[in-house]
């Protein structure tokens, strides 16, 4: 579905990925680990055309280098950025509804699905997003870009700086859009969340994929995490 093969991406003068290359599948959920600034989010951004990158990205057999992130979204991608982006003085169903894209299939996601996942976003429905609290600004962005209907999402550090309620509604959101058969390429720090949704591991290291394999090949080689996930 998704293939990355030897991307190289730059800030300016300065390289910061060297040579990623990795797949993600349909209906995979692939957890992509690593230190900060070790390139994870900036891999996301690359595919998403939001930084210069060279190399190759292909959607469904569909070379994205070169194309602006609108037409990546319209291809079928999705993206939460860890900033949380909500339009502030738009209320939370506004905000959702400027997730929607029309096209000719019918949405797997409607707000009330969301609503669902997400209580509290229905109890502040005709909230201005500006007064949120950071866990459901996060909620919101989730399900703004779920209203878009992609095939496969790109979260950043969803449950970063959330309390564990919300982290547990982030990670059922995962199982569910699995069930749902939506790919998911999870940027995250917290290990047990990511070894407990994903499906394979990615870990990456000075902008260079150094692990590709299950959570439980992972969980059994201690000094690999050692090198590169823990402080």
């Amino acid at each position: 579905m998704l293939s990355l093969d030897e991307l190289h991406a730059f800030y300016g003068q300065s390289h910061v990925l060297h040579g990623v290359s990795f797949e993600v599948g349909d209906g995979e959920i692939v957890a992509l680990l690593g230190r900060n600034g070790s390139g994870r989010s900036t891999t996301v951004k690359a595919v998403m055309g939001l930084v210069a990158a060279r190399g190759s990205v292909r959607w469904r057999g569909r070379e994205l280098v070169g194309l602006s992130p609108f037409q990546i979204a319209h291809a079928g991608l999705g993206y939460v950025p860890e900033s949380r982006d909500v339009f502030p003085g738009l209320t939370v169903h506004q905000n959702l509804l400027l997730g929607e894209k029309r096209g000719r299939r019918t949405p797997r996601w409607h707000a009330e699905d969301l609503y669902a996942l997400f209580p509290r976003l229905k109890e502040r429905e005709h909230t201005a997003a500006g007064v949120l609290s950071g866990g459901e600004q996060q909620m919101l962005t989730l399900a703004r870009t779920l209203m878009g209907d992609p095939d496969l999402v790109m979260i950043d550090e969803p449950t970063e700086g959330l309390a564990p309620r919300i982290v547990e509604q982030v990670a059922a959101l995962l199982h569910e859009l699995r069930r749902r058969g939506v790919s998911v390429l999870l940027v995250e720090q917290k290990l047990t969340i990511a070894l407990d949704v994903a499906d394979r591991c990615l870990l990456m290291g000075h902008g260079r994929i150094v692990f590709d394999g299950t959570p439980a090949a992972l969980r059994a080689t201690p000094a690999l995490r050692r090198e590169w996930l823990e402080v």
